[in-house]
């Protein structure tokens, strides 16, 4: 039989990695800097290869000990979602789930359906985490998220992904601008107009471009906004005009203000929103669930604002 390692020696590893320091480590793993530098070197007599450059002040992974640590927080992961599962008696949608959520979709998305959702799975407990794709595709891949609520199509690593709504961009002016007379803009239209959008970094940005067909838009010297209430007050302002998706503007982000929307025409004016989690996780079927989930109350969301 194979001799492998404890999920003990997999944590220590795990917090060494992150602190970079053995002394800092053991304090957050609460155990003593001896016996955190003794686990690690019983992990590398387990697995027969060096995971710590000791020559340096600081503790520096190897290459290969950056490969092991990805892999150890997988293994840690999937442990603990073993022992939640097992915990809740193998109930769907119970006990804790830790989800991650764009900044583009939590305040608009989350308000209207996570009380119907907690209405419906009254055992499941939601920790919520806000923070850019990419930042939250890394806490998803490190084990310390298990699922994503995000915008698609994204850079998702290996993770497993699935759409569960549409949401469509709207272009938003002045009501004395040209665009406001017509029913609907079309993306070539935009084209020559100082055009708002997102920093860099902001997945909105790169699905608001792809929705107009366009590889850039013009816009002010200078300018950079890291949220869609930033954007609006910018073109209240008269500084330019921006796209917003159909969730903010539902969810009133044009309240108090001058502006109006006007959909933008085109096949592909919308972005998707999606769910993702690990490939391969113990609680697959349970996130599908979820998905499944938070496509029908989107879906009934949609209905009562097409009403209004």
């Amino acid at each position: 039989m194979i001799a492998v390692p404890s999920l003990r020696q997999l944590r220590h590893l795990a917090v060494l990695a992150e602190h970079g320091h053995f002394g800092r480590a053991a304090r957050a793993a609460h155990v003593t800097q001896s016996t955190l530098s003794a686990s690690i070197k019983e992990l590398e007599r387990t697995l027969g290869a060096v995971l710590i450059d000791r020559a340096q002040r600081r503790a520096v992974l190897t290459p290969l000990g950056q490969k092991i640590v990805e892999r150890a927080r997988l293994v840690i992961a999937e442990a603990e979602e073993l022992v939640r599962a097992a915990k809740e008696g193998g109930a769907p949608l119970a006990g804790e789930l830790r989800l991650g959520v764009i900044p583009t979709v939590a305040p608009y998305l989350l308000p209207p359906i996570l009380p119907r959702l907690r209405k419906a799975h009254p055992k499941l407990r939601l920790f919520l985490t806000e923070d850019l794709t990419e930042r939250l595709v890394a806490q998803l891949d490190a084990g310390t998220l298990d699922m994503l609520l995000l915008a698609l199509p994204c850079d998702c690593g290996a993770n497993e992904t699935t759409a569960i709504a549409r949401d469509a961009f709207s272009v938003v002016v002045p009501k004395g601008h040209r665009f406001a007379a017509q029913k609907q803009v079309a993306p070539e239209a935009l084209q020559g107009e100082p055009v708002l959008l997102l920093k860099d970094g902001h997945c909105l940005r790169e699905h608001a471009l792809a929705a107009c067909a366009l590889r850039d838009l013009s816009a002010p010297e200078g300018f950079e906004a890291t949220s869609l209430l930033t954007l609006v007050q910018m073109v209240d302002n008269g500084i330019g005009i921006t796209l917003l998706p159909k969730m903010a503007l539902d969810a009133g982000i044009l309240r108090g203000t001058r502006l109006v929307a006007r959909p933008l025409a085109g096949d592909r004016s919308f972005r998707e929103i999606g769910v993702a989690w690990r490939r391969g996780s113990a609680r697959r079927a349970e996130y599908a669930m979820l998905a499944d989930a938070l496509r029908g109350l989107i879906g009934e969301r949609a209905v009562v604002a097409g009403r209004n």
